[in-house]
């Protein structure tokens, strides 16, 4: 029987109890394997979608915000790494380019990896580096950022695609 995915676990396994993170790999497979059914191709690619998630929450459980998000974290990691796939097989230039990328941020230590993005953050214009921040570090929605900025939701949408992309081009072109 499966054991359900509980706060508590979530807890004790960002702290770094080896047993509660075991625990919390044998219960979120159930429903990691669920999302994949939903999102992948295959059955190949679900396989390597729940194992690559896995790793995943192996590795970044201890940097954990918000216990309550989890589920809804791993469900966007599955839907990430099955559109990949998908995009893979379709052999979409961007898909391949995205996978070096992957592969290399992959053998990047964690330090050099963090100087890295701060130092493409630090090289966008003030109005996309101020939305990026609010987004993506503190975790902000479109509509607080919308308000804190005086801006519409659109504009916040399209200033947060535009300072994504030109993060991109900035850490593509450290390949």
């Amino acid at each position: 029987m499966a054991t359900a995915l509980t706060e508590e676990m979530v807890t004790l396994a960002m702290t770094g109890d080896t047993q509660a993170i075991t625990e919390l790999l044998r219960a979120a497979q159930t429903d990691i394997r669920r999302y994949a059914r939903r999102s992948c191709r295959s059955s190949v690619d679900i396989e390597d979608a729940v194992q690559e998630t896995l790793i995943v929450l192996y590795r970044k459980v201890g940097a954990l915000r918000d216990v309550g998000a989890v589920a809804g974290w791993l469900f966007r990691i599955v839907d990430r790494y099955c559109l990949r796939m998908t995009l893979r097989v379709l052999q979409v230039p961007y898909a391949q380019e995205a996978e070096a990328i992957d592969r290399r941020f992959a053998r990047m230590p964690t330090a050099e990896l963090r100087i890295d993005v701060a130092r493409g953050i630090e090289s966008l214009p003030h109005s996309y580096r101020e939305v990026i921040v609010l987004r993506d570090m503190e975790e902000l929605t479109i509509d607080e950022i919308a308000l804190k900025l005086g801006a519409t939701r659109e504009g916040v949408k399209a200033r947060l695609h535009r300072a994504r992309g030109l993060l991109h081009e900035y850490l593509k072109e450290g390949l």
